[in-house]
């Protein structure tokens, strides 16, 4: 027995339909800043998660960039004004 097989069988009801899979590439289509202009392109699902992958990573960049920012900030700023911003950060 293929393990296609094998797996179809022991997912049962779980298992997702292309309708659902289709609706949830839409979805996530409608997340991203690229694809939100390009409603009537179709894009493959492939190329909805990979772009959605670029997309995270980007972010993480993003993140990463403004935390360095925030450190180097608060090494340069008085230890009151270091204080008050970290208590915001933590609200």
């Amino acid at each position: 027995m293929s393990s296609r097989r094998s797996r179809s069988r022991q997912s049962g009801s779980s298992r997702i339909s292309d309708d659902q899979i289709l609706d949830l590439v839409t979805k996530l289509q409608q997340l991203l800043p690229e694809t939100r202009n390009r409603r009537s392109e179709k894009v493959s699902a492939a190329k909805a998660l990979q772009e959605t992958c670029n997309y995270i990573k980007s972010l993480h960049r993003e993140v990463d960039d403004l935390s360095e920012r925030l450190s180097e900030l608060l090494e340069t700023t008085d230890t009151t004004q270091a204080a008050i911003i970290r208590n915001l950060l933590m609200q």
